[in-house]
Order: structure tokens, then C-alpha cells, then sequence
């Protein structure tokens, strides 16, 4: 029996089998920016440990605070199960996070708030996504979102994937299981295999470009 896959497309996305020849020009996304940031200073390698249990609602309120005090439209966030790479440190750790969503931001004003952020909870690095159509001269990223990957695959991918996770820095994953990436532009091919290694469907993904930034 022939499985038949279905991708609906929101403004600002395209499917990733397409994304994969030639990049489409495209429309605002739903947010003009997004901030991925979390609170943990831990390092944390059981993906049972209690400390994931968080919600992270006091960190949602006050980097909310944040943002509208520095120039932002706060537009809502999403609770996410991260996976960050420390370079410096050398190691691999889970996070419960949030991905912001921020709008009437500029470059220097996202890069600031991310500042901000990185320096009121003590991170090593905050990264950031603004969305832009795919034929701006400023795309240097892409962000890749893909159903049915959990929180655990990623992580063992990164462990065992060292060109990976120096190139990616970590990723997330939603709490209803959808992965997201994101990487240079260059790195699409890179981000397909990977995905494709956690056992991710490349056809029900969906990409979106844009700059990004590891801010710290």
C-alpha cells in the first residue's frame, strides 16, 4: 500500500524536498524573529532528570519583560526540549527552552535583547532566527522543522555526529515531537542527512530562511 504524505505549507515555508533544489522566494512568517533561550546552567545527560519537567513560565514572563522593554513585540512562545553543544565546554547537554516568537525587531535590536537574555540567566550562547524572504541578500540560515523526531534521537545523533553538532550547535524539539533546526544555508544538505539518520521524514519537512545568530 503507497503511504501518502501531505505537507501544508504556512506562509514563509516550503517544502524541504523543494527547498532541496531550488530555494523559492518567500513570504514574512508568522513572526518576524524568533529567540531560543533557556534558564538551565546545568549539564544534563538523563533524558528522565526532573529538572525537565519544568514549564518555564516564571522565564517566559520575564524574558517577555525583556523584550517589550527593549523596543520587541512579544508574540508568544513554545515550550521545547533542547539539546545544546557547548563548545567551550565540551559537552552535550538536554535543556527544557523556550523559542520566543518576536516581532518590530531589526537586526541590532534582536541581537541586543538576545544579549540581554544571555546575561540575566547567565548562558553561554542565545540563538536567533529572523525570518526573510529566501531571495534576500542577508539569508545566511534556514530553519527546518520535521514531525516524528523525540528529544532522545537527537541528542545520540549529536553525540555520535561531531561534524553536526559543531555546524548545527543543537537543536529543539516541540512537545507534540516536531524537530527544529536550524544551520547555515550551506548546511541544508548537511541538515537533510542528519534528519534523515534520526529516522525524520525529509518530505513532511518544511524550511524557512532567513539569518541567524549565536549571541553571547
Amino acid at each position: 500500500m503507497l503511504a501518502l504524505t501531505i505537507t501544508f505549507v504556512t506562509p514563509g515555508t516550503v517544502p524541504a524536498a523543494a527547498a532541496a533544489a531550488e530555494p523559492p522566494t518567500l513570504l514574512p512568517g508568522s513572526s518576524q524573529a524568533e529567540i531560543f533561550a533557556t534558564n538551565n546552567t546545568d549539564v544534563i545527560t538523563d533524558p528522565n532528570d526532573p529538572r525537565l519537567d519544568t514549564r518555564l513560565t516564571e522565564f517566559a514572563l520575564q524574558v517577555r519583560t525583556i523584550i517589550q522593554a527593549n523596543g520587541g513585540v512579544y508574540s508568544g512562545s513554545t515550550l521545547v526540549d533542547g539539546v545544546f553543544w557547548s563548545s567551550s565546554g565540551q559537552y552535550v547537554t538536554y535543556e527544557r527552552s523556550r523559542d520566543f516568537d518576536v516581532n518590530d525587531v531589526d537586526e541590532l535590536e534582536l541581537r541586543h535583547i538576545a544579549e540581554l537574555v544571555g546575561k540575566e540567566f547567565d548562558q553561554e550562547s542565545v540563538l536567533t532566527f529572523r525570518h526573510l524572504p529566501s531571495s534576500s541578500p542577508a539569508v545566511d540560515a534556514v530553519r527546518v522543522e520535521v514531525p516524528g523526531v523525540d528529544v532522545q534521537r537527537l541528542y545520540e545523533g549529536l553525540m555520535a555526529d561531531p561534524v553536526v553538532r559543531d555546524r548545527l550547535g543543537g537543536g529543539s524539539v516541540t512537545l507534540d515531537g516536531r524537530l527544529i533546526l536550524v544551520a547555515g544555508v550551506a548546511d541544508l544538505s548537511l541538515v537533510r542527512s542528519f534528519v534523515t539518520a534520526l529516522g525524520g521524514d525529509w518530505l513532511a519537512a518544511t524550511v524557512e530562511y532567513g539569518d541567524w545568530e549565536f549571541v553571547g
